[in-house]
């Protein structure tokens, strides 16, 4: 491969969205089974899915920010790196002239 900076970049974007997925899995999965949640083997599956990006937005974050409000932070952060990763990925495809879909 002649571009590996396009294959990071869109390797990056593609665990964005994977991470964004799972977040998105665990909110709704929390939602249909209450607080017996921690009971059911895809939930758990999820949380220890996203529990790198949890530890990671705790890392960054303000002590500031509760516990219960990672996700959401999570998600937010998640969804702007998504977009900024797809625009770098649109800038360097335009500067190497290449077509990217």
């Amino acid at each position: 491969m002649s571009h590996p900076e396009l294959l990071i970049l869109s390797a990056l974007r593609a665990l964005a969205e994977i991470a964004l997925w799972c977040l998105l899995g665990r909110g709704v999965l929390a939602l249909l089974t209450g607080h017996r949640r921690h009971d059911n083997t895809v939930y758990r599956v999820f949380v220890i899915l996203t529990a790198p990006v949890l530890k990671a937005v705790r890392w960054i974050s303000p002590p500031q920010i509760l516990d219960r409000h990672l996700p959401y932070a999570a998600g937010f952060l998640l969804f702007w790196l998504w977009i900024g990763l797809a625009y770098l990925r649109g800038v360097y495809c335009q500067t190497n002239m290449l077509t990217c879909v």
